[in-house]
């Protein structure tokens, strides 16, 4: 039963995901066609996760009211909306108010969903679980620019949002008919918002967590919402090309999922997250030196291009390593109120990374530099906190 569960939960965590980033190929022709400075556009993935940290504390705490299945099915419907809204949009203003809206509604899939494996699932069980869900996690905002690339060069930016509303639908429907509900609020007392939220902030392994997580996916979406203008404007791909490196990036993330179940055969989720930030460290510290060295001798666009897709799927690896293991653990003595309690973590975390891909869009100056610096003084700061408040 609970093998059947994880294809549905991939489903519904797998679409705000891939929403975040499924129509970065067509940034540059959404910045030209509604008339804006290109960090304006980068600033609709940062305003994607503010309302995805909103959502995230309205939806778990009502899903420990009223259940995990009604959150989803209303959650989703919401999120269709936001997607005709920004089908619609002619002006930042509308696409901005569209994009809140779209993630207000998805980020349930991402808080309810993880409740749900919560609920179902427990101890090194639940740890390969997460692993599983890591590689949807991973694969999904991957596979999105490959997509949103094809659809931007063939039919135009707008038609990204209705391929949305399509997969917005089916994941509903599958949702109504295939869920079985896992919580049951009669027989749970009420939790105090506030009073969660004091004992997560005072808690500095939580807060430690929300920071690994954060920090590793504000890179993540820094790459998505600037990517498209280092490799498009400045390096001159095309967006099919562009989308199509992320066929790579997918193959990483699957790869990460799959060493994350391996390794918790014989290694604690702590020595998981140690060894992902290595890698990741690697990986932007390669990425840095060589983007400085490259530039430094006016190397050749192609080369940068594939130093660029190179180092960022090592970065890639690492983080599909740190964030399962880090969602496993980080509300561990919690099970009382999974629900608030995620939907706080939740909160915390995409604010954080909301406020590190607003760091990368203000860098912007259309050069190559400020991407790799940016990637590892963010990894340095992943590893001094994970070595003060969670490695001790």
């Amino acid at each position: 039963m609970k093998r059947k569960l994880l294809p549905l939960l991939i489903l519904i965590v797998g679409l705000p995901q891939l929403s975040e980033t499924v129509y970065t190929p067509a940034l540059p022709d959404i910045s030209q066609a509604l008339g804006v400075a290109d960090a304006w556009i980068e600033y609709t993935l940062t305003i994607y996760l503010a309302g995805f940290a909103v959502g995230t504390l309205f939806w778990g705490r009502l899903s420990d009211r009223l259940g995990r299945k009604p959150c989803l099915l209303l959650g989703f419907l919401i999120y269709i909306l936001g997607c005709i809204g920004c089908y619609f949009s002619g002006s930042i203003t509308l696409l901005m108010i569209s994009r809140f809206i779209q993630a207000f509604g998805g980020s349930t899939g991402s808080v309810v969903g993880q409740a749900v494996l919560r609920d179902s699932f427990q101890g090194v069980e639940r740890g390969k679980a997460y692993s599983i869900l890591g590689t949807a996690l991973a694969f999904s905002p991957a596979i999105g620019p490959i997509v949103g690339g094809m659809i931007d060069q063939n039919f135009g930016w707008p038609a990204i949002f209705l391929f949305l509303i399509l997969f917005g639908l089916i994941t509903c429907y599958f949702t109504y008919i295939k869920l079985l509900e896992t919580h049951f609020p009669s027989s749970q007392h009420a939790i105090s918002l506030g009073h969660m939220t004091l004992k997560l902030i005072k808690n500095p392994r939580v807060m430690a967590y929300s920071v690994l997580v954060a920090g590793c996916s504000g890179i993540t979406f820094s790459f998505y919402a600037e990517g498209p203008f280092y490799l498009i404007e400045i390096l001159g791909m095309n967006p099919v090309s562009y989308g199509s490196i992320f066929i790579g990036a997918a193959m990483t993330g699957v790869l990460g999922g799959w060493l994350s179940r391996k390794m918790h055969d014989h290694l604690t989720s702590l020595s998981i997250i140690k060894r992902g930030i290595g890698v990741v460290f690697l990986g932007s510290s390669l990425f840095m030196m060589m983007t400085i060295i490259l530039n430094y001798f006016d190397a050749t666009p192609l080369l940068s291009i594939i130093l660029t897709i190179g180092c960022m799927m090592i970065i890639m690896l690492g983080i599909a390593l740190i964030i399962p293991s880090s969602l496993s653990l980080a509300l561990d003595e919690y099970r009382n109120a999974v629900g608030t309690a995620s939907s706080l973590f939740g909160f915390f975390y995409y604010s954080l990374a909301s406020l590190v891909t607003l760091g990368m869009g203000s860098l912007h100056n259309g050069s190559l530099l400020p991407m790799p610096i940016y990637f590892w003084g963010m990894t340095v700061l992943i590893w001094i906190v994970f070595s003060k408040w969670i490695a001790k």
